[in-house]
């Protein structure tokens, strides 16, 4: 008689659960079983996708619920009488006559939000990463808020306008981390997890794509403060906009490959984030000194190609003056001016390391540290020479 009751029960046990999981199946993926017919063998391959699907599925929801708290909106403000001093010192006479820049006391001392985008905790101790775009207004205030609505006051730390990065802090401890990833691991096609403050106004919204493209170069626009070069750029085809800017881009292990940072306005789900190895050093240059020991070689230069002395080095930098008085081409003082090298030097060459294109320059020179000595391989007057250079901190250059 038991073993009869326990026989029922299983057989119950066994419809319940098979009806259950025909309910879960056919209502998240209706389209494949309804290409199947009831009594029909459940084809292997669909069986594979419909699991792959479910893991996959799976693995997004788990790592969303497990990044997100570390994920912030960032917003700078300012008052409402600095805004309209804005407005009419770029405005027109002309545009002028349609404005009423008459406010009251209380009106002009109001907050309102001039700049927002997101950021996440890189470290227990409140340190946030951002994009420097995104904070990057004079004057304003800054502040955060939480993945639980907190708003809470931020003080900058420092940026970094060749990285697009800025680093900001919260008082408090505890506060929940993201992981970083090893960003040389990436693949194209592998999937990709956005979570930003999309449109500056839906909190920690997620988006979904893949890899696109790696090692892009990127000249991204930013209404603030002009143009810049991303220099190899993850491009990715999750959906993401301004109000992304410096949130993370994150693995299916819930690790983060890159910081969002620009959106091409010219194609459709075409953006790009910042790989999260060139920031890595910045964040530990903070925690262990304060600030980012950018290495700095004191020169403006642009790109060259059939400028050099043989067939052997296709590529090179020039070294010209620039449009603002004080982009010299080589720097009164500076560790390149110290080291010889003068306006019209076309430089081929870092450490016996030939320049090649998206490998110049700037990739060369930014691994250093300041203090580290270099060897420089240029070119003047049709003849090659090679210089020892000592890289200084750009840091103690803009105080």
């Amino acid at each position: 008689m038991k073993t009869t009751r326990l026989v029922v029960v299983c057989i119950v046990l066994s419809l319940l659960c098979g009806g259950i999981g025909a309910w879960v199946v056919g209502s998240v993926y209706p389209n494949i079983l309804a290409q199947s017919k009831v009594g029909d063998k459940v084809d292997p391959k669909s069986a594979t996708k419909i699991v792959n699907l479910i893991e996959e599925e799976r693995a997004t929801i788990h790592v969303v619920d497990e990044v997100t708290p570390a994920v912030v909106s960032v917003i700078a403000r300012k008052s409402r009488a600095d805004v309209v001093k804005l407005y009419q010192d770029q405005s027109s006479p002309s545009d002028l006559v349609f404005s009423d820049p008459s406010l009251s006391e209380v009106e002009a001392k109001q907050m309102v939000d001039v700049s927002s985008g997101t950021g996440f905790f890189v470290a227990q101790d409140g340190l946030i990463l951002t994009n420097r775009h995104v904070i990057d207004v004079p004057g304003a205030l800054l502040f955060v808020v939480t993945n639980e609505g907190k708003e809470l006051p931020a003080k900058l730390i420092d940026t970094d306008a060749v990285l697009d990065i800025a680093l900001l802090r919260v008082e408090g401890t505890g506060y929940p981390v993201a992981t970083l990833a090893d960003s040389e691991q990436i693949r194209i096609g592998q999937t990709v997890i956005a979570i930003g403050n999309t449109l500056s106004e839906f909190r920690n919204t997620v988006t979904k794509g893949v890899v696109s493209g790696i090692n892009r170069r990127v000249t991204a626009g930013f209404a603030v403060s002009g143009s810049e070069v991303i220099e190899k750029a993850i491009q990715t085809d999750a959906a993401i906009n301004p109000g992304n800017s410096g949130g993370p881009l994150i693995n299916l292990v819930g690790e983060v490959i890159g910081v969002n940072t620009a959106v091409s306005f010219d194609g459709q789900a075409v953006a790009f984030a910042i790989p999260i190895n060139q920031v890595k050093r910045a964040i530990e240059d903070v925690k262990s000194i304060g600030h980012i020991a950018r290495p700095w070689l004191g020169v403006h230069y642009v790109l060259v190609t059939g400028e050099t002395a043989t067939p052997k080095f296709a590529f090179g930098t020039k070294l010209v003056k620039g449009d603002a008085v004080a982009d010299a081409a080589v720097s009164k003082g500076g560790p390149a001016d110290v080291a010889g090298l003068k306006a019209g030097d076309v430089l081929i060459a870092v450490d016996g390391t030939a320049f090649a294109q998206g490998k110049a320059l700037a990739e060369l020179v930014t691994p250093h540290r300041a203090g580290d000595k270099i060897k420089i391989q240029y070119i003047r007057d049709g003849n090659l020479f090679d210089t020892i250079v000592t890289l200084g901190d750009a840091e103690q250059i803009q105080k």
